[in-house]
């Protein structure tokens, strides 16, 4: 099997029917404006979050049609020799707008605009929405997680419940809205994730006692490690634990049962034992709800695996890319839209900008036109500068995207913070 180092290929093939189309109608060459947005927030949730850009710009970057890709798309009959010539020398010139990293979205807002001629643009559909539907469902995901665990960490912990590389994609998002750290060190070594993770009950079974598993982990990770101790007995396990690591053992973790009772007798006998200071670490099928209903027991942080990398139920944001704007034969950039059933969209390239008041989000107002001056002075521009003639001009690293998170987030009105089905925080005013 040959390979590609590339990402064009990372595309659906009628993208490609669509460029040779137009090349031979000669309409591949006019200015066209693309945008990224949600008709509507998935499962009634009040706030999407932006996350996935920086990826997209890296694959943006190494987006080319290679020697042998090109030799594939044309001895397949996928597209025509001039078509190959035209993906030869392809490489995106426009431009890229988009709301950063880390911030929220609502139905309507144009959180990606791409500008270029049609044949540049509607190839990076594709590879855009996949990034970016992963990416930001993740991050909706691990936003409600952490507002539900409130100063108690999360650990990212889903890398075995989804593709190996989306599990990669998942630890970046979930630590860019809260989680602390993540058992994926791919995520680690790209993207500075801190690692934690320390053993699997495959480890305690392996041994001729929890006693002598026990041992051997804390000979081998020092008395801050964290006991799995509910291979076996539970109550008996947390015995042992504190006996051979006294009571500076760093922490226990609780894998089964009913989690909210189980911790309330753990908390309870370490600190009969003098190990007051032992954290408790829960893991289990956990998601918001569930790390909600255990705000009230003796639990210091949590493990998330399934809900995590599947997006909590959601694994997409629903978002599409559609073209809004289309140079007509005056030379003009002209607004067009959809105009289906159930799937309508608003024409014209877009401007976007949050209304505050007081401090707290009151609306997501879209333009056609920029604001020269804000209607009003607490009006933010959302829409930043990512690629500029083809050149990414708008990489930041993640801890920016983590701070403007939680940035976000404090803005917002208190209902954002519901778990319960309802509408958008915000509203979307379109002018």
């Amino acid at each position: 099997m040959r390979t590609t180092t590339g990402t064009a290929l990372l595309t659906d093939r009628y993208e490609l029917t669509m460029l040779q189309a137009a090349l031979a109608s000669g309409a591949a060459h006019r200015r066209a404006v693309f945008e990224v947005f949600a008709r509507r927030l998935p499962g009634g949730r009040r706030y999407g979050v932006v996350a996935g850009t920086g990826r997209f710009l890296d694959a943006l970057e190494d987006f080319r049609f290679e020697e042998q890709d090109i030799e594939f798309l044309c001895s397949s009959g996928i597209v025509d020799e001039p078509t190959g010539e035209f993906l030869a020398g392809y490489r995106f010139s426009g431009n890229v707008y988009g709301y950063r990293e880390g911030e929220a979205f609502f139905p309507g807002s144009p959180i990606m605009v791409v500008e270029g001629t049609f044949a540049e643009a509607v190839l990076l559909e594709t590879i855009a929405l996949s990034i970016l539907n992963h990416d930001c469902a993740i991050a909706a995901a691990a936003s409600r997680m952490a507002q539900a665990a409130g100063d108690r960490p999360l650990i990212e912990m889903g890398s075995r419940r989804t593709h190996e590389y989306a599990a990669v994609a998942a630890a970046r998002a979930a630590h860019l809205c809260g989680f602390a750290s993540t058992s994926n060190l791919m995520a680690g070594h790209l993207y500075g994730v801190p690692t934690a993770g320390t053993a699997a009950h495959a480890f305690t079974l392996l041994h001729d006692s929890e006693e002598d598993a026990f041992r051997a982990q804390l000979d081998s990770l020092g008395l801050g490690t964290t006991l799995l101790v509910d291979t076996y007995d539970v109550a008996k396990a947390v015995r042992t634990a504190v006996e051979l690591a006294g009571p500076d053992l760093g922490a226990v973790r609780i894998d089964s049962g009913d989690l909210a009772v189980v911790a309330v007798e753990v908390r309870r006998l370490l600190d009969e034992l003098g190990a007051s200071r032992t954290r408790i670490v829960v893991t289990s099928d956990l998601d918001e709800f569930a790390i909600a209903a255990l705000a009230a027991a003796p639990v210091d942080a949590y493990g998330v695996g399934t809900a995590l990398s599947t997006g909590s139920g959601h694994p997409t944001a629903s978002l599409v890319y559609k073209l809004v704007a289309r140079e007509d034969h005056t030379g003009r950039l002209q607004p067009v839209a959809k105009a289906s059933v159930g799937k309508p969209s608003v024409g014209g390239r877009k401007w976007a900008y949050r209304r505050t008041a007081g401090g707290t989000a009151t609306a997501e107002v879209v333009t056609r036109e920029p604001m020269e001056t804000p209607v009003e002075t607490e009006d933010r521009p959302l829409l930043a500068e990512l690629v500029r003639d083809g050149k990414v001009v708008g990489r930041e690293p993640l801890a920016a995207a983590r701070d403007r998170h939680r940035a976000t987030l404090a803005e917002l009105p208190l209902e954002a913070c519901s778990l319960s089905p309802g509408d958008p925080a915000v509203p979307t005013i379109f002018k």
